[in-house]
């Protein structure tokens, strides 16, 4: 029960959207359980993170940061947010124990607690996540984003890692810094039976998703509410409503 912890993944240009995760997580948590920022500028001053990257303005002006051993002959290495392949520095950055990670746009409507439950149930499992068979047709999403393609596409944007199973330990620093943002989300390092399979409420993607399930993470995969053409994406009014209300 000792030594847990939710990540939040954080990008400078979604503010408004960690505000809803983070809100939206505190406000229904059942136990005390810490909830912090995985900010790239922290990672990279303290030394952890050591990723190349550069600075790309795009065709409307817009300033994108470029993952330089993600580029290919198919894909200019472009990542929609910070936290893309910061995520997978979680395990060394928590040590030990169970730690949650989640994108920044999500809205969730459950108790998160019940994560680490799951979690706790079954210890040879070295990540719970959605297993998603997601292919989407777009080639772009949000602020005009390239869509990538991998194997176990989305099955990182929410996920438990227990910091503690010896297949994590595989993951070293140096993968961290060294492998193509693809390897890293299709858990490279990890057999099939070492996933732990969550229920697809979990991480329930807007306008994609089954619309009869009841989530109770919503993840705006495409776009979060405040950006245009995503107005009116399922839960949008939810979304906004938990923005006020952290605003007041």
């Amino acid at each position: 029960m000792n030594n847990r912890c939710i990540y939040i993944g954080w990008d400078p240009r979604e503010a408004d959207a960690y505000a809803v995760a983070r809100n939206s997580i505190e406000r229904r948590l059942s136990e005390s359980i810490p909830v912090r920022g995985l900010i790239l500028s922290d990672l990279r001053s303290s030394g952890i993170y050591t990723r190349p990257t550069r600075m790309k303005v795009n065709s409307e002006g817009r300033t994108e940061v470029v993952d330089v051993l993600s580029v290919r002959s198919d894909y200019d290495g472009r990542i929609s947010t910070q936290h893309a392949n910061a995520r997978f520095f979680v395990p060394h950055i928590h040590g030990h124990g169970l730690a949650v990670f989640v994108d920044g746009d999500i809205l969730v409507r459950a108790d998160m607690a019940e994560l680490f439950r799951i979690a706790e149930s079954d210890r040879s499992k070295a990540v719970w996540c959605v297993k998603h068979d997601y292919r989407p047709a777009e080639t772009v999403k949000m602020d005009g984003q390239v869509q990538s393609q991998y194997g176990r596409k989305n099955w990182s944007s929410v996920c438990v890692f227990n910091c503690d199973h010896p297949a994590n330990r595989k993951l070293t620093l140096g993968h961290c810094n060294t492998k193509p943002g693809r390897d890293l989300h299709r858990f490279f390092w990890l057999e099939d039976e070492q996933i732990g399979e969550l229920g697809v409420e979990w991480n329930w993607l807007a306008g994609e998703s089954d619309p009869a399930i009841d989530p109770k993470l919503v993840h705006f995969t495409a776009g979060t509410p405040s950006m245009p053409g995503y107005e009116n994406a399922p839960y949008a009014e939810e979304w906004r409503a938990e923005l006020l209300r952290w605003a007041a």
